[in-house]
C-alpha cells in the first residue's frame, strides 16, 4: 500500500530536491508540500497546502501523512534575530512534529546540523540540539536525525561563506575528515527519502560522513 508524504521546507535547498524525489517515488500516492506561496511545480501527486508556520495547528486536518520530512531552517543573518531564528528552527519543526504525530504520522525525518547539541556554547548548534531532543520526545515510531556538514548546491541566494568553503575544499578537502567535508545537498535529500523506506524504530542519528555515501 502506497503512503502519503508531508514535506515542510519545500522551497529550500534540500527541501526542493526532496520534493522532486518524492514526486518521482513509487512509494507515495501523494505528497503534501507546505509553503507560504503557491509552488510553481505541478504534479498529479502534489497537494500544495499554502499556510504560514503559525497556521499549522488550525490546518491540522490537512496534514495527515505517514512520513514527515522536515527541511525547515534559516540562518541568524537571514532571520535577523535569535528569536526569529528560534521560531523557524525550533518552534516550527516542534509544532509540525506534535501535530503530524497526533494526526497519525509514524516517521519524522529532520535535517539538523553537524555539531547539534543542547549543551553547545554556540547558539545555532544549541537550538538544533534542543529541537532534536524535543521531537524525540513526541513519540514517533521512528525519528531520523540528519546532521550534514556545510551544504553546497544550487541555492537561489548567494552565500559568500559557502563560496569560500567551496574553494577551500577544492584544494584542501583531502586533509579534512569525511565527517566535516562539505556535502552536496542532493546527497542529504536522497538519504532522507531512503531512510523513510526503512523499517527501523526509535531515534536514529545520521552524521555527515554517513550521508556522504548517498
Amino acid at each position: 500500500m502506497k503512503k502519503i508524504a508531508l514535506l515542510a521546507g519545500s522551497t529550500g535547498l534540500v527541501g526542493s530536491q526532496v520534493l522532486d524525489l518524492l514526486l518521482k517515488s513509487d512509494s507515495y500516492s501523494s505528497v503534501i508540500a507546505l509553503s507560504r506561496k503557491k509552488l510553481r511545480i505541478e504534479s498529479p501527486k502534489l497537494v500544495n497546502v499554502i499556510c504560514s508556520l503559525s497556521e499549522l495547528a488550525a490546518r491540522a486536518n490537512e496534514l495527515r501523512a505517514d512520513d514527515v520530512f522536515c527541511c525547515l531552517g534559516t540562518t541568524i543573518k537571514q532571520a535577523k534575530s535569535k528569536e526569529a531564528f528560534r521560531a523557524v528552527d525550533y518552534e516550527a519543526p516542534w509544532w509540525l512534529a506534535k501535530i503530524t504525530q497526533q494526526e497519525g504520522a509514524k516517521k519524522f525525518i529532520l535535517v539538523s546540523a553537524l555539531g547539534a547539541s543542547k549543551e553547545s556554547s554556540l547558539f545555532y548548534n544549541r537550538v538544533k540540539g534542543e529541537v532534536e531532543e524535543a521531537i524525540a520526545a513526541v513519540g514517533f515510531e521512528c525519528f531520523h536525525i540528519l546532521r550534514p556538514s556545510l551544504l553546497v548546491g544550487p541555492r537561489t541566494e548567494k552565500r559568500s561563506g559557502e563560496d569560500a568553503a567551496k574553494i577551500f575544499f577544492k584544494f584542501f578537502g583531502w586533509a579534512v575528515p569525511k565527517k566535516y567535508k562539505a556535502i552536496e545537498s542532493i546527497k542529504v535529500a536522497r538519504a532522507m527519502v531512503s531512510f523513510a523506506g526503512e523499517t527501523n524504530r526509535g531515534t536514529i542519528i545520521h552524521e555527515s560522513n554517513e550521508l556522504q555515501t548517498y
